[in-house]
């Protein structure tokens, strides 16, 4: 039986790197994003389809899933990949960032869910589906410098642990993904963060790769990548947030970078 797994954002770092991981674990994959000319190299090196689609835009999203359903009625795995950064504080992001970073980080992955629900249900009646929502160590942690983008992120957890309580037992299960700080083209890590600390911590897509493949095989909920110190970070702002607000108060970007 043919594995297809459906891949947003995947021009370019996290997407494109778990595009290749799947593809060598026997997946047929459909890369999804805006670049036309990246997501033709790279389905052409690993035997993949190619679908152009603005994740945050609703109807783009319907229209993406009818045409990949025509194709593949089945659709054994979702990559909730596609995502944007929003630097700056709730004090001087720009408003319009700030519903956009909304709209591509959250409720994109709502609707692809939606609108791939009726393939992830096909998918389930032959053995079973899964979801994965590329989330973010800042689902968890509040980072002020990248307020807009935190909340996008805490609300994308949010939604991905509703629905994997709304789908238990259905066959169709839910994996969150939290990596921390990661080097790609659209999130230059090294390049902008001011911490030396912070950027001791900046770990590559293949690492985020290769941890998706690993969620969906062994079934985990959710997968914090790495573990340390990203977990424990986790635990704290539960435990002790007014400590992690001053910490991540005294951490910020380089202003050269913005």
């Amino acid at each position: 039986m043919q594995r297809v797994a459906v891949v947003t954002g995947a021009s370019s770092g996290i997407g494109e790197a778990t595009a290749r991981e799947l593809a060598g674990a026997g997946w047929h994959c459909v890369v999804v994003a805006r670049r036309e000319d990246r997501l033709r190299a790279l389905a052409e090196e690993i035997g993949g389809e190619v679908d152009l689609c603005d994740i945050g835009d609703s109807s783009a999203v319907e229209a993406l899933a009818a045409r990949v359903l025509e194709r593949h009625p089945a659709t054994h795995l979702l990559v909730n990949n596609a995502g944007m950064p929003a630097r700056g504080t709730f004090l001087d992001v720009g408003l319009d960032l700030v519903e956009h970073v909304m709209r591509v980080n959250y409720l994109g992955g709502v609707w692809c869910a939606r609108a791939f629900m009726p393939g992830l249900e096909a998918a389930a009646r032959e053995g079973g589906a899964h979801i994965v929502n590329l989330v973010s160590v800042a689902g968890m942690v509040s980072f002020a410098p990248a307020g807009a983008y935190a909340a996008s992120k805490h609300a994308q957890l949010a939604f991905s642990r509703s629905l994997s309580a709304a789908l238990r037992g259905s066959g169709i299960a839910v994996h969150s993904v939290l990596p921390g700080f990661v080097e790609t083209e659209g999130f230059p890590q090294k390049d902008v963060l001011k911490s030396r600390l912070l950027r001791r911590f900046v770990i590559e897509p293949e690492d985020v790769a290769r941890a998706i493949l690993r969620a969906v095989e062994k079934g985990k909920q959710e997968t914090v990548v790495p573990w340390f110190p990203y977990r424990a970070v986790g635990i704290a702002q539960a435990v002790v947030p007014g400590l992690v607000g001053r910490f991540a108060g005294m951490s910020d970007y380089r202003s050269d970078s913005v």
